[in-house]
C-alpha cells in the first residue's frame, strides 16, 4: 500500500551520533482517501485506488466526479490504484492514516516528476566533453559527428543528443523514512526526492526484484 504527499523542502537532521543527514519534507495534504476498491470477483484482479489533493468541482471531468460520488469522497485531482495480494479492511471513503502504513525506519521509494530543465544541449544533459577551446576550433559545445555518411547513411535511433531535459517521472529507491510528524502532517525521508517544492509525490514500500514483487 501507498500514499500520497506534496514535497515542502529539504531540510537537515542531526544523529545522536553527531551525524548531519540530508532530509527531504514530504507534507501529507487533504486526500489519501480510497475512492475504489477492486476484486478478483468484479474485476479480476486485487487492488485499492486512492485520491489525493481536495480541489473544485470544476477543475476535474465528470465522469471522474460521479466516479468520486459514489464512493462518497470529495472532488480530488490525483488517483493512483495500488495493487494488493488482499483487499481486506478497505472500503471506499476510507482515510488512510500514515502510522497504519508507514513507520518510523521503514526503506521506500519515492515517484515523481522531476523539474523541467528545457531544451540543453549534450554537454549538460549527457555529460559529455566539450571541444577544443584554442587552434580556431568551432565546436567548442557542439554535438560532433552523430554517424557515418555512406555507411549507414543515418543516425542510429537513441543516440544521445541535445533536446528537452528533465520533467520525466522518476523513482528514488531505498530511501529511510526518518520522522513522522502526525500533528503537522509530514513524513521525512533520508535524502532527495524528484521535483520541486509543491510537486505531487507517491510513496510506496520498497521493492525489491525477487523478493517482494
Amino acid at each position: 500500500m501507498g500514499l500520497w504527499a506534496t514535497k515542502a523542502g529539504m531540510t537537515q537532521i542531526f544523529t545522536p551520533e553527531g551525524l548531519c543527514l540530508p532530509a527531504t519534507v514530504l507534507a501529507l495534504e487533504e486526500g489519501n482517501i480510497v475512492t475504489q476498491v477492486k476484486t478478483e470477483a468484479t474485476d479480476g484482479y486485487s487492488a485499492v485506488q486512492v485520491g489525493y489533493r481536495v480541489v473544485k468541482e470544476r477543475k476535474i471531468t465528470k465522469p471522474e466526479l460521479n466516479h468520486l460520488k459514489k464512493s462518497g469522497a470529495p472532488p480530488m485531482k490525483n488517483l493512483r490504484e495500488y495493487r494488493l495480494k488482499s483487499v481486506e479492511g478497505y472500503e471506499p471513503g476510507q482515510q488512510l492514516n500514515v502510522e497504519e502504513v508507514f513507520k518510523v525506519g521503514d526503506i521506500v521509494d519515492v515517484a515523481g516528476t522531476s523539474i523541467g530543465k528545457g531544451f540543453q544541449g549534450a554537454i549538460k544533459r549527457w555529460n559529455h566533453h566539450r571541444g577544443s577551446m584554442t587552434h580556431g576550433s568551432k565546436s567548442k559545445r557542439q554535438h560532433g559527428s552523430i554517424g557515418s555518411s555512406a555507411t549507414p547513411s543515418r543516425v542510429f535511433p537513441g543516440l544521445k543528443m541535445a533536446g528537452q531535459m528533465g520533467n520525466e517521472r522518476k523513482t528514488i529507491k531505498a530511501l529511510e523514512v526518518l520522522m513522522i510528524d502526525l500533528e503537522k502532517g509530514a513524513i521525512v525521508v533520508k535524502g532527495s526526492v524528484p521535483g520541486k517544492p509543491g510537486s505531487v509525490l507517491e510513496i510506496t514500500p520498497n521493492k525489491v526484484v525477487g523478493k517482494n514483487c
